[in-house]
């Protein structure tokens, strides 16, 4: 008896992909092997009404309710989420009326940059909250004419998928013997999108003239930086409702070419992984995805940080696998990394934070990644992870106490024996050193009484 997930899954022949035999779900719906052309007369959809059912009072309502519970930062008009709903009553009426009459004008986002983890920065743009409301209706309209008709190897961004599914999938690809990847990294994707081939694209099966003006509009809108406003010729912003769907839209020719050549591929969003029984196929599949990609599409691929190798030397949405048959998930070295970092920050000794608050901190973040994390093969790491916070927590902890009577203090408050108490109140080592010697009189249950979460023990939970 199949599973509900394998009936939803359509089959492809043996032939066009040796590989897949041995690796389900398979294939996806509507993989087509025409035209652009043939593709756009066929699949357009004759609706000239999308935008009165954007503007329809439960969409709307629905929008509002997601914009609101997604919160985030105010645009260049500063108004919050909070204030969404009195900014309506007064400007609903404009904003509908030249919505409906083809006047209405977005206003730029506003720009923000934030640290990539691997070095340089990334640049989202932040819509108005009003924008935010428009742009999550509209998806809300073009999402059910799309996604059935995306990939069923695309896990970014749709409802019903998700990373892990994304990571599983590539797992089977591994342990079918397709143990060579092509990772592509496309360069700054969100910034290079060519605005005449998305809409292009999106026009093959919308029909509203409208609409098409509207999505053209918020492609358009500028980015305001510094207080000036520049022009955007190219790319969609990170940052609003719409953008993941236009991504979509774009990369789905590079999902439909890729099934077209019968090739096992994963992608999420602009991570795309394609598995190959060996290097030499590695290599010829990465220069003609290359040539695709780059001349179809207008997209760059970045060949510093592309390349052809072993799934196990590659990370993948943050994890990577093991060499063994089973092709173990496991967490990549960087996200070990960047979760260190993370953890020394919350924990810095010169950063006066009540402990309270510190552990808060602490607590949010670790179960956070924990709960994406949980797919990994990770028990030690959780383990040895507690040991060191709970180390880290208690150097903040002898920082906090200073000088030596207020450690003596303590210590005796603690139970400790006046001569253990007396001799470690008047220590020279430094605070690391120290928060090791502490290990006894700090131990775990006093961290627990203080509200720490265990890493270990959420992730027994979630396994």
């Amino acid at each position: 008896m199949r599973s509900r997930e394998e009936q939803r899954q359509p089959n492809i022949s043996q032939e066009s992909c040796w590989q897949r035999a041995a690796v389900k779900p398979q294939g996806y719906a509507g993989a087509p092997s025409s035209s652009p052309a043939q593709i756009a007369s066929s699949s357009r959809i004759a609706q000239n009404d999308l935008l009165e059912k954007m503007l329809e009072r439960e969409n709307l309502l629905m929008a509002y309710k997601k914009v609101v519970q997604n919160g985030g930062a105010p645009g260049v008009d500063s108004v919050t989420v909070t204030e969404l709903q009195a900014y309506l009553k007064t400007q609903w009426e404009v904003v509908k009326t030249a919505l409906l009459t083809g006047t209405y004008r977005p206003m730029p986002v506003r720009r923000v940059e934030i640290p990539k983890p691997g070095g340089g920065m990334r640049l989202l743009g932040i819509p108005t909250v009003m924008d935010r409301l428009l742009q999550q209706a509209l998806l809300q309209v073009l999402d059910p004419i799309f996604d059935p008709h995306f990939s069923w190897y695309s896990y970014g961004f749709r409802p019903g998928k998700k990373a892990h599914d994304a990571v599983k999938q590539a797992q089977k690809y591994i342990q079918s013997g397709l143990r060579w990847v092509v990772d592509m990294d496309l360069e700054k994707f969100f910034d290079r999108v060519n605005h005449d081939t998305l809409m292009a694209r999106v026009a093959r099966k919308v029909s509203d003239k409208r609409v098409l003006k509207l999505i053209r509009a918020y492609l358009n809108a500028g980015v305001m930086t510094g207080g000036v406003v520049q022009r955007t010729k190219e790319g969609t912003p990170q940052g609003g409702p719409l953008s993941p769907l236009l991504a979509n839209i774009l990369l789905d020719d590079l999902d439909k070419e890729l099934t077209k050549r019968g090739l096992c591929f994963v992608r999420y969003a602009d991570d795309c992984n394609i598995f190959v029984a060996s290097r030499r196929a590695g290599e010829r599949v990465m220069e003609s995805v290359i040539r695709f990609v780059e001349g179809k599409l207008k997209l760059k691929v970045n060949r510093d940080k592309s390349a052809v190798d072993r799934p196990w030397n590659r990370k993948f949405l943050g994890f990577s696998f093991l060499s063994n048959k089973q092709a173990t998930v496991r967490l990549a070295p960087k996200t070990i990394s960047r979760f260190k970092a993370k953890v020394r920050e919350i924990t810095d000794r010169t950063r006066p934070l009540p402990m309270e608050e510190r552990i808060d901190r602490l607590n949010r973040y670790m179960m956070g990644w924990i709960g994406y994390f949980r797919l990994a093969a990770a028990k030690s790491h959780c383990e040895n992870f507690d040991k060191w916070i709970r180390r880290r927590l208690r150097m903040c902890l002898w920082k906090q106490w200073k000088l030596p009577r207020t450690r003596l203090r303590n210590l005796r408050a603690l139970g400790v024996p006046e001569w253990a108490a007396w001799r470690m109140a008047n220590s020279r080592r430094g605070p690391w050193e120290m928060s090791r010697n502490t290990n006894n009189t700090l131990p775990t249950s006093f961290w627990e009484a203080k509200g720490l979460k265990s890493l270990l023990s959420r992730y027994l939970e979630l396994c």
